[in-house]
């Protein structure tokens, strides 16, 4: 009964703003304004939710931008869902909601950042929705108060999601993405929650790790195109990719 649709009043709005404090933990400073969503649902951006009857129980927000040789695309900034909703479709759906819209307009790109150190984003990110990241910026956001952070620096990878590609269209009918010729493993291991709530020193090392890892495989071209999980480590697999 749940339904994912485009929020549009206020008082939606004032919703999602709840539901950052409550996934996050986010300071109130740090919490998206609702004039952001306002804004967002009326240039071009996308402004979506997820409703368990008339509670909202997991939201998106994107942007429009544009890339330096003037290609629109849309940024992807925030997706939360309600831990209780976790591992039930919602976060799924919205961002199939996100691809539709997007391609109703003629465009093929949108970008979002994750942390790499969370294995099972970055397994839906590169395995389930085929994407790939080219990209790996140190300290986006700057230190947070999220509890889910763990006060480490918020070092992401950057997202692209090709929308009308063979690699998307064969990982959202659940065949696996073309991957070719695989030339470097990064890998994370699972407990790396753990680690943030009691090592948070080790955590740290393992994010330094990481870091100089994608920074030395990106500057030689590589691409993450694939991604494995076990119960013990995750692992991004780097190779040769060119846009279809």
């Amino acid at each position: 009964m749940i339904e994912v649709r485009a929020l549009a009043a206020t008082a939606e709005f004032e919703q999602a703003l709840r539901l950052q404090q409550i996934i996050w933990g986010f300071a109130d400073h740090e919490l998206l304004p609702v004039r952001l969503f306002v804004v967002a649902s009326k240039v071009g951006g996308q402004v979506f939710g997820a409703f368990d009857r008339d509670r909202l129980i997991g939201f998106c927000v994107a942007t429009p931008g544009i890339k330096p040789g003037g290609k629109p695309y849309l940024h992807s900034h925030m997706l939360g869902v309600l831990p209780e909703y976790h591992n039930s479709g919602v976060g799924r759906r919205l961002k199939l909601l996100q691809r539709e819209e997007a391609l109703g307009r003629a465009l093929d790109l949108i970008e979002w950042t994750f942390d790499p150190l969370d294995v099972k984003n970055a397994y839906f990110n590169l395995e389930r929705l085929g994407a790939v990241v080219r990209r790996y910026v140190q300290n986006q956001y700057g230190t947070t108060s999220s509890h889910l952070h763990g006060s480490l620096p918020t070092d992401r990878c950057v997202a692209e999601w090709w929308l009308a590609s063979r690699r998307v269209e064969r990982a959202l009918a659940g065949e696996p993405p073309e991957r070719g010729r695989i030339e470097r493993r990064i890998e994370v291991p699972a407990e790396i929650d753990r680690l943030r709530r009691e090592h948070a020193g080790g955590a740290r090392d393992v994010q330094k790790r990481v870091t100089g890892e994608f920074l030395e495989a990106f500057s030689r071209g590589l691409a993450a195109i694939g991604f494995e999980k076990t119960r013990e480590t995750g692992a991004y697999l780097l190779g040769t990719w060119a846009s279809e």
